[in-house]
């Protein structure tokens, strides 16, 4: 019995070395192929997203318009999420502009209040002039065009996807034998997962930029609309996108209020908002859905993140739910799905 629980003792522990160097090699492939992965990831998150629209068109019309309407319906909803984010970005830079003087007389009195308390930066002081903002505005634009040709090549990537959609299922049939495990059965799985979560993700998003509307619209802070928005936008990049949601609008106010008392008010709001919604309903309601712990929800952000930058911490999650999914198909790696899961009830 003593030899068995050794056997079994180093097994576990020569898998927990083999997984340690397999998650170290392949987490060097994904930073170093980045360029070329990234693309490719978003095109399967989105054929994961739009399979079942495509499905179900198919059943009332021939494939090719299904395709041709699924990759329009796509587009369309592709262009009215970027002309919502260029629309709140195109508002918050005119009120900038328009409004200069505001933040010229902030940073004046920012600046008295730490030279009276002992932190001089009067090196910094020439230097904040609108050249400031147009060097600002000069990267935002830079960031917006490298976005728009990630977008284009993602869209590209997931149209050709589409067509050979149907396809697919056939070919991950032939690769059973190899695998020991039904290949198509467990992309399918993926993909469910994949969109309950940007179903929960995307009424938390919603929820978050109402309220956020709401809040700002009702204490009189100018751009409620964008400030909505953006948070709508942000609440998809978890914790960095609902720090951002917070800090903007807070340095508006402090620039638009010009007193430190409503600025803070703010602050706490909208915290309290973001919380509630981002940090508590979103991790109870998606950890419970897809048994995936809160913590390594976190741990996933945190890790794509650093491999891929924003678009990681935007697709992090699935790309971990995906490697949970496949690890339940094989005996051997199920522990790693207990560790990663959500503690049970019990």
């Amino acid at each position: 019995m003593d030899k068995e629980e050794l056997s079994a003792s180093t097994i576990g522990y020569g898998d927990f070395v083999n997984v340690t160097i397999a998650v170290v090699v392949l987490s060097a492939a994904f930073y170093f192929a980045r360029v070329v992965l990234e693309p490719i990831a978003f095109a399967f998150f989105g054929m994961a997203l739009v399979w079942p629209f495509q499905k179900a068109m198919e059943a009332r019309m021939p494939r090719s318009a299904a395709l041709l309407l699924t990759v329009l319906v796509t587009l369309l909803v592709i262009f009215a999420l970027a002309a919502a984010i260029i629309w709140s970005i195109g508002d918050v830079v005119h009120w900038i502009l328009t409004n200069i003087a505001r933040f010229q007389s902030l940073y004046a009195r920012a600046t008295q209040w730490l030279e009276e308390h002992g932190i001089f930066v009067t090196e910094w002081a020439g230097q904040y002039d609108v050249r400031t903002f147009a060097g600002v505005l000069q990267e935002i634009a830079m960031a917006v065009n490298a976005f728009a040709g990630f977008c284009i090549v993602v869209f590209l990537l997931l149209t050709f996807g589409l067509t050979e959609l149907a396809y697919f299922e056939r070919r991950f049939d032939e690769l059973e034998p190899k695998f020991g495990w039904n290949v198509s059965k467990t992309a399918g799985a993926i993909a469910k997962k994949i969109r309950k979560y940007m179903l929960i993700r995307t009424l938390a998003s919603v929820l978050t930029g109402l309220a956020v509307f709401l809040y700002t619209l009702s204490v009189g802070l100018d751009l409620a609309i964008a400030w909505g928005v953006i948070s709508f936008v942000l609440n998809y990049i978890p914790y960095i996108g609902t720090l951002v949601a917070i800090v903007l609008p807070v340095i508006f106010a402090t620039a638009q209020f010009e007193s430190w008392q409503m600025p803070i008010i703010i602050f706490g709001c909208l915290y309290i908002i973001q919380f509630i919604i981002g940090s508590y309903l979103e991790p109870m309601i998606a950890g419970k859905a897809l048994a995936v712990s809160p913590f390594v929800m976190l741990i996933a952000f945190f890790f794509w993140g650093f491999l891929w930058g924003m678009p990681g911490a935007f697709i992090g999650l699935p790309m971990t739910i995906a490697v949970i999914t496949i690890c339940e198909q094989n005996e051997s790696s199920r522990w790693i799905v207990r560790l990663l899961s959500a503690p049970s009830d019990g």
